[in-house]
C-alpha cells in the first residue's frame, strides 16, 4: 500500500496520471497521416492510448452535437470548434490552431498540371474535383480560387464535389477526375507512390485555412494529448507533412 501511494504521489508531482486512459479523438481526414505519427510519438512517451476517428469535419461536428463520446476534436476549420465552444459542448478556452492548410491543384497524371495553374484556362480535362464548398474549408478555398481567377461559372459543369477534401483526393487518385483541388499534405504523403503534377496555389487567392483543435472532455489523457499537439515534436511532424505551423 505504501509503495502504491508513493507511486501515485510521484505521478502527480511529474504531471503523469497514476492510471492510463484510452481516449477518442475526431480528426479531419486531410490530417490523417500527421495525426497517426503524432499519436505514435505520444503513445511512446505516456501510458495513454488514442483511438482516431478520421472523417469529414462536418460529419464529426454533427456527431459531437448529437452526443458522440469524443474527447478531443481536430477539425479542418476554425468555425466548427468555435461553435462547439460557444454552445458549451467544448471546454472554454481550450481552442487553438494546430495547423494551417495549404491548397494545391493536383493531378495523378505527370505534366497535366503546370506550375502556374494555366490548365484551368486551357480546358483539357473533363472533371475537376473539389471538396463541397458548403461543407468543407478546402472546398470553400477552391471556390474562392476559381472565383478569383474568373473560372467558377465556366467550370461549374465539370466540378465533381466530394464530401470532404479526402474524398476529393480519392476522385483524382482513382482517375475519376483528371485533376482537383486538394490539401498539399495529402500529396506529400504519397512519397512517390503515385506520380503526378501540381500547382501550389498562391495563398493570396483564398482565405487562410486555420485548422483548430478543441477539448471536449475533462479527461487528463485528452488534455495531455492536446498539450503534446502544441509541442515542438508535434510541430515538426506538422511542418514535415506540408502544413504551415501556427
Amino acid at each position: 500500500m505504501k509503495i502504491l501511494a508513493t507511486a501515485a504521489l510521484v505521478g502527480l508531482l511529474v504531471g503523469v496520471p497514476a492510471s492510463a486512459e484510452r481516449i477518442r479523438v475526431a480528426v479531419a481526414s486531410n490530417f490523417a497521416g500527421a495525426a497517426r505519427k503524432i499519436v505514435e510519438r505520444f503513445e511512446a512517451r505516456v501510458d495513454h492510448q488514442v483511438d482516431l476517428s478520421l472523417g469529414s469535419t462536418g460529419k464529426h461536428y454533427a456527431q459531437i452535437v448529437h452526443g458522440a463520446p469524443f474527447d478531443a476534436f481536430l477539425a479542418a476549420d476554425a468555425w466548427r470548434p468555435e461553435l462547439l465552444e460557444r454552445d458549451g459542448l467544448a471546454r472554454s478556452g481550450s481552442r487553438f490552431t494546430y495547423a494551417r492548410g495549404r491548397l494545391v491543384l493536383w493531378s495523378a497524371t505527370v505534366g497535366l498540371v503546370d506550375p502556374g495553374g494555366r490548365v484551368l484556362d486551357q480546358g483539357e480535362f473533363r472533371h475537376l474535383a473539389i471538396a463541397h464548398p458548403e461543407l468543407a474549408p478546402y472546398g470553400r478555398a477552391a471556390r474562392e480560387v476559381l472565383t478569383a481567377l474568373g473560372r467558377w461559372d465556366a467550370l461549374a459543369a465539370r466540378l465533381v464535389r466530394g464530401e470532404d477534401v479526402g474524398q476529393a483526393f480519392q476522385f483524382v487518385a482513382s482517375g475519376n477526375a483528371e485533376l482537383g483541388f486538394v490539401s498539399y499534405s495529402q500529396v506529400r504523403q504519397l512519397e512517390g507512390s503515385i506520380d503526378g503534377s501540381l500547382w501550389q496555389v498562391p495563398e493570396n487567392l483564398y482565405s487562410p485555412i486555420e485548422q483548430q483543435a478543441v477539448l471536449l472532455s475533462d479527461r487528463e489523457a485528452a488534455r495531455a494529448f492536446l498539450r503534446f499537439l502544441r509541442g515542438a515534436e508535434a510541430l515538426e511532424i506538422i511542418r514535415d507533412a506540408g502544413y504551415g505551423a501556427p
